[in-house]
């Protein structure tokens, strides 16, 4: 199991989707808005979760994603595995054995068996309703703005003073 941005990003926009989909369709433009995330990576992400059937679209004026199945059967595992294609996987070296890897496979493949039963027994109706219990009814606007989104710092507080010599006979 891979846990990448893009899977942090795909749980996020899914929980955001399942606290709102009782109103119907939610837009990835409302998605992007809150939870601070590009439009076209949540195109991205969304595109790979309907192909494995988790959502489904609808087109038009008042379109957007719906869950396709029960929040109670989609697991965290579910999501992560959705979005992070198979060529995506670590692939050993042709040398590996050599080099000592195959020595640590075992090791590796039994913490990613962990994390793996971990996040199959996490439901997306458990992060709503945690959610549900923080904050009433959704998540915040509150959160720290990232990528493309962020702000640019605000203006010091500096007084203005010319910053050149030729400058300081217009002052």
């Amino acid at each position: 199991m891979r846990l990448s941005t893009k899977s942090r990003f795909a749980v996020t926009a899914m929980i955001d989707m399942g606290l709102r989909q009782h109103q119907g369709p939610v837009s990835l433009a409302a998605i992007s808005q809150r939870q601070h995330i590009s439009i076209s990576y949540l195109e991205q992400i969304f595109s790979k979760m309907r192909q494995h059937g988790l959502v489904e679209s609808t087109r038009g004026p008042g379109g957007g994603y719906t869950l396709n199945r029960d929040a109670n059967h989609i697991s965290v595992a579910d999501i992560i595995y959705a979005v992070n294609s198979p060529d995506e996987a670590e692939q050993l070296p042709a040398d590996a054995e050599q080099n000592g890897y195959v020595s640590a496979e075992e090791l590796w493949s039994s913490l990613n068996q962990k994390m793996d039963d971990h996040m199959q027994a996490i439901s997306l109706h458990s992060l709503i309703a945690a959610q549900l219990s923080k904050g009433g009814s959704a998540p915040s606007n509150n959160s720290p703005k990232r990528g493309v989104f962020a702000q640019k710092p605000a203006a010091s507080t500096l007084p203005k003073v010319p910053n050149s010599v030729f400058a300081l006979g217009n002052a």
